[in-house]
């Protein structure tokens, strides 16, 4: 089972996402809503991928991805950004970094997440 971590300060967004990702029946999902705890909470789930908000409160998703990939245990977890600066169609990458645009579905967030990480790291 794949693993996701969901860092959003809005809980909404990683209870939508949990529900829907979990109902597949393909990922575990985590979520967490404080950016300043993410990599802690990376260290503990060991995600796969993380759906990474952009603009949170207590710290900016770049400087959560900033910090995951300083840290040579996190580096390799793929991050892919949501945010709700940009509409459909916007999507565009940030460095070596995708960024959606919120709301997704399920479905968008399943291709995404088979396309950033596909097969690997199944287990």
């Amino acid at each position: 089972m794949k693993r996701i971590l969901v860092v959003d300060d809005d809980p909404a967004i990683g209870r939508l996402a949990k529900l829907g990702l979990e109902a597949t029946g393909t990922y575990g999902v985590f979520t967490e809503i404080l950016g300043v705890r993410a990599v802690e909470t990376a260290r503990e789930c060991r995600p796969d991928l993380i759906l990474l908000d952009i603009m949170m409160p207590d710290m900016d998703g770049s400087d959560v991805a900033a910090a995951l990939h300083e840290d040579p245990e996190l580096r390799h977890i793929k991050v892919v950004f949501l945010t709700a600066l940009l509409i459909k169609g916007e999507e565009t990458k940030s460095g070596k970094h995708r960024v959606i645009a919120k709301p997704v579905s399920t479905q968008e967030l399943v291709a995404i997440i088979e396309q950033e990480i596909g097969q690997e790291r199944s287990a």
